[in-house]
């Protein structure tokens, strides 16, 4: 009986084993499709993503309601051919037939990272600083026959006490003395756990101008949320900082990060000069890890401010980091910021060009291929 169970089991935990590598299969086959998609991002659940892949579903027959015709049934003479009806033009009522289905099949953020560095054959990260030391966590989950007297658990012992006297029949419930002896006493004991430091901040840059549209936007928040989840699958814990500007630059949260706009001018300098008094104050690059990524349309105040920036990162911003990656969206007039960018020669400075949906996929690649 024990064989067949375990042998049931097995094959169980076989084919769900099986099931998990043709969910994996699909969604690294559809991965570009994926990440175009703000419907995933949407769905997104504290530790879990739903991802639709197509459902496999067997032939089979299906008997129509009684008297509604078909195949022996009604006018025609013996030997008839058998083939497809008239085609219609299609105004007649809905119709009792199955469709294409999908099916919502749950992925671990850690799963999805997974995928996604397999995919795009993305570097595994190397920590600097502190991020590998481990400090150790006592915690109190166990219970031993030995210890100090401190940590003896009187439930657990009057507990042993209690199973030793009834099973001895010397329990009397008119008189209900229980008396623990050596071998009954229990101590509560503990297991260290250990507690990884972890170092790792990302400041996202966004223009929040008068040009930068919802659209816009959009490709931002999808580009930001593939970011983090690469990221995090590296990093237990991940600070995220957000800083957006027009003319002048400011720290917010999230929600405003994606959903304020402006319309005054554009001044990049701002947001790097932000950026870099942020890192001096909370965050020393010997100890942290620090990623940055600045998203516009392009647009920036006149050639002088482009000289400032490049001056801000080659002397501040990228000696402290261990990426840059700038995304520039669609939009925009003259000269562009990522060809200053461009001139540039510094092999943690990525720049790339989200063009649409479909070229975040290759966005990411560059962004987040460079080593880290």
């Amino acid at each position: 009986m024990l064989e067949t169970q375990f042998s049931t089991a097995h094959r169980i935990d076989r084919d769900v084993g099986r099931f998990r590598q043709i969910v994996r299969g699909q969604v690294r086959r559809n991965l570009r499709k994926y990440m175009s998609s703000g419907e995933l991002v949407g769905r997104q659940g504290k530790d879990l993503v739903s991802i639709p892949v197509p459902q496999i579903e067997l032939p089979h027959f299906k008997f129509g309601s009684k008297q509604a015709g078909g195949v022996g049934q009604g006018d025609g003479d013996v030997g008839t051919p058998i083939g497809p009806g008239d085609p219609g033009d299609g105004s007649g009522q809905a119709g009792d037939q199955p469709g294409a289905h999908l099916i919502e099949v749950e992925l671990t953020l850690q799963e999805l990272a997974e995928i996604l560095g397999e995919e795009l054959e993305l570097p595994r990260i190397e920590p600097k600083g502190k991020q590998n030391i481990t400090a150790e966590k006592a915690k109190y989950n166990s219970i031993r026959r030995t210890g100090p007297e401190g940590l003896r658990s009187f439930k657990r012992t009057y507990r042993e006490a209690l199973k030793r006297q009834m099973a001895t029949g010397t329990y009397n419930p008119q008189k209900p003395v229980i008396i623990p002896i050596r071998d009954d006493m229990r101590y509560r004991s503990w297991t260290t756990q250990p507690q990884p430091q972890s170092n790792a901040v990302i400041f996202y840059m966004m223009d929040v101008s008068g040009s930068m549209t919802n659209h816009k936007k959009e490709l931002v928040r999808l580009t930001a949320f593939w970011i983090d989840t690469w990221l995090r699958a590296n990093y237990k814990n991940l600070e995220v900082r957000y800083i957006v500007h027009d003319a002048a630059a400011k720290e917010v949260d999230q929600h405003t990060f994606y959903h304020l706009r402006e319309s005054g001018g554009t001044r990049i300098s701002s947001a790097y000069k932000l950026c870099q008094q942020l890192i001096e104050q909370a965050y020393n690059p010997a100890d942290w890890n620090l990623y940055a990524f600045h998203f516009s349309d392009g647009e920036n105040f006149g050639g002088h401010d482009d000289e400032i920036c490049k001056q801000l990162l080659q002397e501040k911003l990228l000696p402290a980091v261990n990426l840059f990656g700038y995304g520039q969206v669609p939009g925009g007039f003259g000269r562009m910021f990522i060809s200053t960018l461009l001139e540039i020669e510094n092999e943690k400075l990525v720049a790339s060009r989200i063009k649409g949906r479909e070229a975040i996929y290759d966005v990411l690649k560059s962004f987040l291929g460079k080593g880290l």
